[in-house]
């Protein structure tokens, strides 16, 4: 059946937001684009690239200049009331994905701008459905299991990112009683597990660009932690899931943790990620103790190519709960592959683009 609705969307031409548009197409969806005018050029060649890829037409892609952190979303006044008056489900994805963001500038994109986009979800006159992205991490500080239907806490955070994520996720939760709402936490996402394609290199990406740096030597001292679990998603599954769930009304009111049921472990993502570079697992173990106060030292982002502001993503103690998006999932066939079945795709990529 069509998915006979017009979306719109913000992020867009984005990774995640252009894999999303181009997903809702292929379902039939018409689509308002907010574009800020520094992209404007790229989200016409992309709207135009994925209407001639699937052979449908380019009117479907109305490319609307504007900015979440403006009032009125920065449009015209003829461009908001159409899109008021045309819209029927909104997907939030703008945000500055940025772990060393500034606070005035984290605040005024992630936080202020979401409250603007929601002002739009209330305002316009057929609203069915209101998606907004958010992030496993928004659990900042907190440790153990971490579930779907919590968010509130006071153990702090991270960076900028975190907490500005957190406070706009408290504000968009916060409408759940006025507006159809979803909410979607994805944990770090990768490139596709068929593929490998991505548009970034950060989260595993600094594990594999540093054990391709020199596969026989650096591939023998694992360098994980058998304690901790580093939750990795692939681009394809979270737009399945997210497109699912777009068209699944037991969705509404809900928010859903689009993570790995069973992670691995850091030390197992070494393993699996040194098979695929060089043909083998380690053959021995930095003592956990040592690798965190290592990695903090000055020059070691130079000599390992992660940054400071990552570290403490792979010292993660964290499990998310997806109890919720399991249930909404599974009637739909849409399971979160498992890390070793999609890593070679990953390694295959970043061989091919070393750099992006």
């Amino acid at each position: 059946m069509p998915f006979n609705e017009t979306i719109f969307v913000t992020g867009f031409p984005g990774f995640i937001a252009t894999r999303l548009v181009k997903r809702l197409a292929v379902e039939g969806a018409r689509f308002i684009l907010l574009t800020q005018p520094a992209f404007l050029a790229t989200a016409r060649t992309e709207a135009s690239d994925i209407a001639r890829e699937l052979g449908v037409d380019l009117e479907r892609f109305r490319i609307v200049e504007g900015d979440i952190t403006k009032p009125g979303l920065g449009l015209s006044t003829s461009e908001l009331e159409g899109a008021q008056q045309d819209t029927t489900i909104v997907f939030h994805l703008a945000a500055i994905y940025d772990l060393n963001v500034a606070c005035d500038v984290a605040s005024h994109v992630n936080v202020e701008g979401t409250l603007n986009v929601s002002l739009f979800a209330k305002s316009v006159k057929n609203l069915r459905r209101y998606h907004y992205v958010s992030t496993c991490y928004v659990a900042g500080k907190r440790e153990g299991l971490i579930l779907e239907s919590e968010l509130h806490h006071d153990t702090g955070f991270r960076n900028h990112y975190e907490e500005t994520k957190y406070l706009a996720e408290l504000e968009v939760a916060a409408l759940k009683s006025e507006l159809p709402i979803t909410i979607h936490r994805p944990a770090v996402v990768c490139g596709d597990s068929r593929t490998g394609e991505t548009a970034k290199y950060d989260g595993i990406y600094y594990l594999i660009h540093y054990l391709r740096r020199w596969p026989v030597g650096l591939t023998l001292l694992n360098i994980g932690n058998s304690q901790v679990r580093l939750n990795l998603v692939p681009i394809d599954f979270v737009i399945d899931a997210m497109v699912a769930l777009a068209k699944d009304n037991r969705a509404i009111g809900v928010t859903v943790q689009l993570a790995d049921p069973a992670p691995l472990t850091t030390h197992q993502l070494f393993d699996e990620i040194s098979k695929a570079v060089g043909g083998r697992d380690s053959l021995a173990t930095v003592p956990a103790g040592i690798v965190y106060p290592v990695l903090r030292l000055p020059l070691a982002p130079k000599i390992t190519g992660l940054p400071h502001s990552a570290v403490p993503y792979f010292f993660l103690e964290q499990t998310y709960d997806t109890t919720r998006a399991r249930e909404l999932l599974e009637p739909h066939g849409i399971r979160c592959p498992r890390f070793p079945d999609y890593v070679g795709a990953l390694v295959n990529f970043v061989a091919e683009h070393p750099r992006l």
